[in-house]
C-alpha cells in the first residue's frame, strides 16, 4: 500500500486535534505515522504547515502540543524553515539583499569588485540548474562576506540553508524547465554585474 501524503493526512490530523484540549500533548511522531500510514517526514511536515496555522506547537524534546503556542516560548528556527514556502524564501531575500549589496557597495574595495566579477562569470558559465543555483548562492554570498557584518552574512546562510529544502528545489526545477539555463547565464547575471557596477 503507497504511503500517504502530507494532504492524505491533514483531516485525519484535525480531528485528532478536535478530541485533545488545548495544550494536551499528542502521541509521539512514531506512532502517529503508524496510526496514519505515512512515513515520518510526511508526518512532519503536515505537523509544521498545522503549527504555522495556529492549530499545534512543538517544543524539543517536550513533543508537540494542541492548541496555540504559549506567548513566553520562543519558535524554534527549525521550525520557521520547515514552514517556509518557495514565496516566503523570494520575499525575504528581495527585501534582505538590496541591503546587503547596499552596505557591500559602501565598503567594498578593488579588490573585491574583482572578486564579485569572477562570481557574475561563474555564472554565465552555469552549465545546469545546480551549477546556476550554486553560482547564485556564490555571489550573494560575497556581497554577505564584503558587508563584513556578522548578522547579515547569518541571514543570509539561513536563507542559503532554506533553498536546499525539497519543496525550493521542486520550485526551482519548474522555473529553470520554464526559462532555461540561459536565462542565468544571461539576464540573471546581467543583474549581477549592474550589482558590481554599483559596487565599483
Amino acid at each position: 500500500m503507497p504511503r500517504r501524503s502530507a494532504t492524505d493526512i491533514e483531516p485525519g490530523l484535525r480531528r485528532l486535534l478536535e478530541d485533545l484540549a488545548p495544550g494536551e500533548r499528542l502521541p509521539a511522531e512514531r506512532n502517529l505515522a503508524e496510526r496514519l500510514g505515512c512515513s515520518r517526514q510526511t508526518l512532519r511536515s503536515c505537523l509544521a504547515t498545522l503549527e504555522k496555522d495556529g492549530e499545534i506547537w512543538r517544543h524539543i524534546g517536550q513533543g508537540t502540543f494542541c492548541g496555540s503556542r504559549p506567548r513566553h516560548l520562543p519558535v524554534r528556527d527549525t521550525l520557521l524553515i520547515e514552514g517556509a514556502t518557495p514565496p516566503d524564501i523570494m520575499q525575504a531575500r528581495m527585501l534582505l539583499e538590496p541591503m546587503v549589496a547596499a552596505e557591500a557597495a559602501r565598503l567594498a574595495d578593488a579588490s573585491d569588485v574583482a572578486l564579485l566579477r569572477e562570481k557574475v562569470g561563474a555564472g554565465r558559465r552555469a552549465r545546469d540548474r545546480a551549477d546556476c543555483e550554486q553560482a547564485d548562492d556564490v555571489f550573494h554570498s560575497a556581497l554577505a562576506q564584503i558587508s563584513g557584518n556578522p548578522i547579515l552574512i547569518g541571514f543570509l546562510n539561513y536563507l542559503s540553508s532554506v533553498r536546499r529544502r525539497v519543496a525550493w528545489q521542486r520550485e526551482w526545477e519548474r522555473t529553470y524547465r520554464r526559462i532555461g539555463t540561459q536565462a542565468f547565464q544571461t539576464l540573471h547575471s546581467d543583474q549581477h554585474e549592474r550589482v558590481c557596477c554599483i559596487n565599483a
